[in-house]
C-alpha cells in the first residue's frame, strides 16, 4: 500500500503524498476547519458508502478524542434494512448521537403527500431543512462528490444556504489555496463537502486501503428484483412491482443506496473489494447516472432540488 513516505513516481521525493493521502489530508483539514469555525456542526450519515468514508475521516481527524459532531439521517421509511442496521451498529460502536428526521412522520401528519411513483427521495427536503433549523445546526457535512452529477459539480466545498436552506449558485464563494469562508448571517448555514474532489474509484480504493467495513448490499449477492425503466429495483411496500413487472432472483450489487423506490441494482459478480474496484475502473457511467431514477426526472432534477434545500 502507498503511504506518505512512498517515493513519488513523478518527483522521486520521499515526502510527496500519494493521491489517496492527499485526498485524506484535504478532508481532515476541512473537518478541523469546521470544528474551529462553527458552533453546531452535524454529519449527514445514512449508512451509505460515502457517509461511511466521511465518518471514518472525521474519526481520524480528531483521534484520540471523540468526534465533536453529532450525526443526522433523513429516514424516508423506504431505506434498505441492511443499511439501517449498519447505521445503528456504527452509532453504537462509536458512542455517537444520532438525530433522525422521518419522512413518514410528515406524511402521517399530512404535511407531505405520497408521490404517485412511490419515491420519497424528493420528500426529504422539508424534514431535512426543518431539522437543521430546529437544532440550529450551522454547518452540515454531506458526502456529495463533484463526479456524481453536474449540479454537484457546481458546488464549492463550503456551500452557503440562506435562511430558507436554499442554494443560489450565483452566491458561490472562491476557495483559492484551500481557504474556506464560513461566514454566514443568523439563520443561514453552510453545507460542507469534504469528499468534493474524490471520485467513486477514489472512495473504493480508500475503503480497500483502510479496511473499512461496508453493508453487504454493496457487494454481489442474490436478490429478488424486477425491471423498471432499465433498472433492477427491489420489491417493497413502496409500490413495486406493478402489474406486468416480474420479480426474479439475480446476482446484483448496489453502487449507491437511497430510497428503495428509485435506487437500482446492477448485474455484478463483484463480491470482493478488489473485484468492485476493477468493475468501477471499467465503468463509463457514474453510480447516480446508472442507478438513480430520481435524477432522471428532468435534466435539472438535482439542481432544482438543491435550490430548494436538498443535498
Amino acid at each position: 500500500m502507498t503511504t506518505a513516505a512512498t517515493v513519488s513516481e513523478e518527483t522521486d521525493s520521499p515526502y510527496a503524498l500519494s493521491h489517496l493521502d492527499a485526498l485524506e489530508s484535504e478532508a481532515v483539514h476541512i473537518f478541523r476547519e469546521v470544528a474551529g469555525e462553527f458552533e453546531r456542526p452535524v454529519i449527514l450519515f445514512s449508512g451509505g458508502k460515502d457517509s461511511i468514508v466521511m465518518l471514518h475521516l472525521a474519526l481520524k481527524a480528531f483521534r484520540p478524542a471523540s468526534v465533536p459532531f453529532s450525526l443526522l439521517h433523513v429516514d424516508t421509511g423506504h431505506n434498505f434494512p441492511e443499511v439501517l442496521d449498519y447505521r445503528d451498529r456504527t452509532v453504537e460502536q462509536h458512542g455517537l448521537r444520532l438525530h433522525v428526521a422521518s419522512v413518514q412522520d410528515y406524511i402521517d401528519r399530512g404535511v407531505l403527500k405520497e408521490r404517485p411513483d412511490g419515491t420519497r427521495n424528493p420528500l426529504q427536503t422539508l424534514p431535512l431543512t426543518e431539522k437543521i433549523q430546529a437544532e440550529k445546526f450551522d454547518a452540515v457535512f454531506g458526502g456529495g462528490r463533484r463526479d456524481e452529477e453536474k449540479a454537484r459539480a457546481k458546488e464549492r466545498v463550503f456551500s452557503l444556504r440562506d435562511e430558507f436552506s436554499q442554494w443560489d449558485p450565483r452566491r458561490q464563494r472562491p476557495e483559492l489555496w484551500n481557504l474556506y469562508n464560513g461566514r454566514h448571517a443568523p439563520g443561514e448555514h453552510v453545507r460542507v463537502f469534504p469528499l468534493s474532489n474524490w471520485t467513486e474509484l477514489d472512495v473504493w480504493q480508500y475503503i480497500a486501503r483502510e479496511g473499512i467495513e461496508l453493508p453487504q448490499i454493496y457487494y454481489a449477492h442474490e436478490r429478488e428484483v424486477f425491471s423498471r425503466s432499465g433498472m433492477w429495483l427491489t420489491a417493497g411496500e413502496w409500490g413495486g412491482p406493478k402489474d406486468g413487472e416480474t420479480v426474479e432472483k439475480r446476482l446484483v450489487r448496489y453502487r449507491t443506496v437511497g430510497d428503495m423506490s428509485c435506487t437500482g441494482a446492477v448485474d455484478s459478480e463483484a463480491d470482493t473489494i478488489e473485484k468492485v474496484i476493477v468493475e468501477i475502473a471499467a465503468s463509463r457511467l457514474t453510480e447516480r447516472g446508472a442507478t438513480r431514477a430520481d435524477d432522471k426526472m428532468s435534466e435539472a432534477a438535482m439542481e432544482d432540488r438543491k435550490r430548494e434545500g436538498y443535498f
